[in-house]
């Protein structure tokens, strides 16, 4: 078993018209036992930003709190908030610096950028960046997850339909994956603000 698996996660970024969307699961796990039902694997870096991290739960932690430091950091210097793009720099080459030593934290990057339109970003455990118009997964289901958003994508989706296209689509990927699942949540990032919604998922 790979070690971005020994804890189990799966997550999705899914962009819609002048609306974004990031959910994830719920589950923590070591290996095939569930160890808690409401581990926290998607963070608020501003109000137009969120940062999914899939892989190793020590490193999803220690890289959430890194990562509220330096943008922190960012906005005392610029005094301005952090854009996407900026954003996924910065986490990119923290990533690059640990080469030797990696994170195993496979994340992605939700948001909207300056004018409003949605931004989508995932990279590798070492910070190569692959960006998307449409959707980007992360974890341990990522098959089923890239069949699901497939499957389910439309463009030009409004914030409630892009809700229930990313919600049918976590749900029914981590049905079909023993690492993932016990409910999730959606966040629904537009110009107005933040919609978070909890999921209910099979619980066994």
């Amino acid at each position: 078993m790979s070690i971005l698996e020994y804890n189990g996660a799966a997550i999705i970024g899914m962009a819609g018209k002048d609306c974004v969307g990031i959910a994830s699961d719920n589950r923590l796990g070591i290996q095939y036992q569930t160890v808690a039902m409401d581990f926290k694997k998607i963070f608020k870096m501003n109000d137009r930003l969120f940062v999914g991290l899939a892989g190793l739960a020590t490193d999803v932690q220690t890289l959430d709190q890194l990562l509220r430091f330096r943008m922190d950091l960012y906005e005392l210097r610029e005094e301005r908030e952090m854009s996407p793009k900026v954003f996924t720099n910065l986490l990119s080459n923290m990533l690059y610096e640990k080469r030797f030593g990696p994170y195993f934290c496979e994340p992605i990057i939700a948001g909207l950028d300056g004018g409003g339109s949605p931004y989508l970003a995932t990279m590798d455990l070492i910070g190569a960046q692959a960006h998307s118009r449409d959707f980007v997964v992360a974890g341990t289901c990522e098959g089923n997850l890239y069949g699901m958003c497939e499957t389910l994508w439309r463009p030009d989706m409004d914030k409630e339909v892009l809700f229930e296209t990313l919600a049918q689509a976590l749900l029914a990927s981590v049905d079909r994956d023993a690492l993932s699942g016990w409910g999730g949540v959606v966040h629904i990032i537009t110009r107005e603000g933040v919609i978070s919604r909890e999921l209910k998922g099979r619980q066994d």
